[in-house]
């Protein structure tokens, strides 16, 4: 078989505009794990984020989270790669938003925390499944591994102090915006290590399974997927990606919300019976 491991990026790719998984593409995963490949989930969520998930697929894998910070299964009994954010440059980071009022959270392998509650921990725990942990920042630097911090705009003001966290820390720390047809409008953005990507990450992931970046197929629709598409032997784009996805992809799929992981997963993965 030309591919033995399948990549597949979360919001937008995986799951619909609604927040579900389609019943096509349930059945299609299902299909290529049968036949023998191996599926990783590649997403800037936090690992319980995905449990739902990862559940319903029966995923017993390793994945890629926080937009390729740490590499793990869903138990943390097997880390393959992390790469967490320097406490130094994390605690200036901690000033600057304390000191311009910017909503910021952070996130370790198990838990999610803030100084306090907005509409944003509000959407983390309706849609996402997580309870933020309210803590004072300070104490939490001298006990906890944090491996991604989030900033979340819905409006101009936000925006607007979201580029001056960006401006301040753009040269210490890695920035990816990222978006879920779940709730448009709203941007969330990663802030991870700068030797972060989700490149990176599927390098440590193949390394560990002992397979080649040419064995891979990866699907995606965000501008965080290019280190993945233009790595893989096979890069698959979402009709839904910008046109800078789409640019680096072998080939563009149906949007989300018409079955296009599914129909990637028929076309270049499964046999013709089993399609």
């Amino acid at each position: 078989m030309k591919y033995k491991l399948l990549v597949v990026d979360v919001d937008g790719t995986l799951l619909g505009r609604d927040g579900s998984i389609s019943v096509e593409n349930r059945e299609a995963l299902a299909k290529a794990r049968q036949s023998g490949i191996m599926v990783s989930l590649s997403t800037g969520r936090v690992p319980h984020a995905c449990l739902n998930i990862i559940n319903q697929l029966s995923l017993d894998g390793l994945h890629i989270f926080f937009d390729g910070a740490l590499v793990s299964n869903l138990n943390q009994s097997e880390e393959v790669y992390v790469q967490p954010l320097n406490k130094l440059i994390l605690r200036q980071a901690v000033e600057f938003a304390r000191s311009n009022d910017i909503y910021l959270e952070l996130y370790s392998a198990t838990h999610y925390f803030v100084e306090r509650e907005t509409w944003g921990t509000e959407i983390h725990r309706q849609f996402f499944d997580l309870e933020p942990i309210v803590t004072d920042f300070t104490e939490l630097l001298n006990q906890e591994r944090i491996i991604k911090a989030e900033l979340m705009t819905s409006s101009p003001e936000e925006v607007a102090q979201a580029n001056s966290f960006y401006l301040q820390f753009h040269d210490r720390l890695h920035f990816s915006w990222v978006s879920t047809p779940a709730y448009p409008g709203i941007d969330f953005i990663n802030v991870v290590d700068p030797g972060v990507s989700k490149g990176e990450a599927l390098a440590a992931l193949v390394s560990h399974l002992g397979i080649s970046m040419t064995e891979v197929m990866a699907v995606g629709d965000g501008t965080n997927d290019i280190p993945i598409l233009s790595s893989v032997g096979l890069a698959i784009a979402m009709e839904n990606a910008p046109d800078e996805v789409k640019a680096i992809a072998h080939y563009v799929t149906l949007d989300v919300d018409r079955g296009g992981l599914a129909a990637a997963i028929r076309r270049f993965l499964l046999s013709e019976e089993d399609r």
